[in-house]
């Protein structure tokens, strides 16, 4: 299945999951004395669906202590929450998935050691798979749909395991935005 198809098909709590597990992906490395896991609240709303307003709430205020950043990464993520359905069964938590979604592969687009055409690279990657596209982005591709296919697993996949999986992707990008901002230099 491709990247869209999993997100119509997938269920609240997954699409609760993949998308805060993108979100999580794009946060820049943390400044010094601030929190490292702003988004942590939000998985607690994963596994419940009751917790989610109030550790939507939650995450909100978190974030929005955070600087914003040169790249404007901070500021589109604090969007998104913003945009997140106040209750997990909300039908607009599909949309707010795919936005997510879509947010964690620009960000990936933009630190790749291949850009390609942006929009219709994309659009392609998430409807017929990454070939063609550069590393970044097509290991998050591979990333957002094995966390899809995980917790649509008839065992389903922890919580747990997804927020493993978005880890190291977190650190893979991390790792790619330094190596990056060094090979750049002093401005």
């Amino acid at each position: 299945m491709s990247l869209l198809e999993l997100i119509a098909a997938a269920d609240e709590r997954a699409l609760a999951a993949s998308g805060i597990a993108c979100l999580d992906r794009c946060l820049p490395q943390p400044a010094e004395g601030a929190d490292p896991d702003p988004l942590r609240p939000l998985w607690a709303g994963c596994a419940d669906r009751d917790e989610w307003p109030d550790r939507l709430a939650e995450a909100r205020a978190v974030l929005n202590d955070l600087p914003s950043g040169a790249d404007g990464t901070v500021s589109a993520i604090r969007k998104l929450l913003g945009d997140a359905p106040a209750e997990r069964t909300d039908p607009g938590l599909r949309a707010w998935a795919a936005a997510c979604s879509l947010l964690a592969l620009e960000v990936h687009l933009g630190q790749d050691a291949a850009p390609a055409a942006g929009d219709d690279l994309l659009r392609r990657c998430r409807e017929d798979g990454p070939a063609g596209a550069g590393p970044l982005v097509a290991g998050e591709v591979g990333r957002q749909i094995r966390i899809l296919e995980m917790l649509v697993e008839p065992a389903g996949a922890g919580l747990r395991q997804v927020l493993e999986v978005s880890t190291e992707g977190q650190r893979v990008l991390r790792a790619a935005t330094s190596r990056r901002a060094r090979g750049r230099g002093p401005a």
